[in-house]
């Protein structure tokens, strides 16, 4: 039988062996341009998003720039995110926000990016993270998913899941582990149609004859 350490250990391995480079999905140039993409990107892929936020900076790619653009034609660009009335308004919000109280920086607090309109923490904390290079653990609902299945967390919410994620690996691999678990899960262990056998670590981690 698989004990707990044994299981961290080689998911952590695991990943690293698949993933040892996790670029940002999100294509973004600052701060600001990944904030509104992971934004855009609740219950949209990062694909669509990568795809529709080259035309959304042409008309607007700062805060300043974005506060006094009309929300009407932020729609229109974004609609394709699904969404796109509150998104376009949290977007326009929190520009204008960031411009006159965070003299158009996006400001680098937990507290700060979460009190931003449309901003909840999984968002804080991926540009906590990707921006800013501060250890967080975002969880989406893919990772709360695979923490799950992996025997990682027992979590009934992603915050639960967040904080039994945070205590299974060092803080230095959070960041990291955030891409590579995403990573791994679309290619290895999806949602539907998952085939135990074929994938790296599910194959292993049920085999109760493993050896690990």
């Amino acid at each position: 039988m698989v004990n707990k350490k044994q299981r961290i250990e080689y998911i952590k391995n695991t990943l690293e062996k698949y993933y040892p480079e996790t670029p940002v999905p999100l294509i973004h140039t600052d701060p600001y341009t990944l904030l509104v993409s992971v934004l855009l990107s609740a219950q949209c892929t990062d694909e669509r998003v990568n795809k529709i936020t080259p035309q959304l900076w042409k008309l607007a790619d700062n805060a300043k720039d974005m506060s006094l653009t009309d929300q009407e034609a932020i729609l229109q660009i974004i609609r394709p995110c699904g969404l796109g009335p509150a998104k376009s308004k949290a977007i326009k919000n929190l520009s204008l926000i960031i411009t006159q109280k965070h003299n158009g920086q996006v400001p680098k607090t937990f507290e700060e990016l979460e009190a931003l309109p449309g901003v909840g923490h999984k968002t804080a904390s991926v540009v906590m993270s990707q921006a800013f290079g501060v250890p967080a653990f975002p969880v989406d609902t893919h990772i709360h998913r695979l923490a799950k299945r992996w025997g990682l967390s027992t979590g009934k919410n992603v915050v639960q899941t967040e904080n039994d994620l945070k205590k299974a690996f060092p803080e230095s691999l959070w960041n990291k582990l955030h891409l590579q678990i995403i990573f791994f899960g679309r290619e290895y262990c999806p949602a539907r149609g998952h085939d135990t056998n074929k994938c790296p670590i599910c194959s292993i981690l049920q085999n109760k004859t493993s050896g690990l």
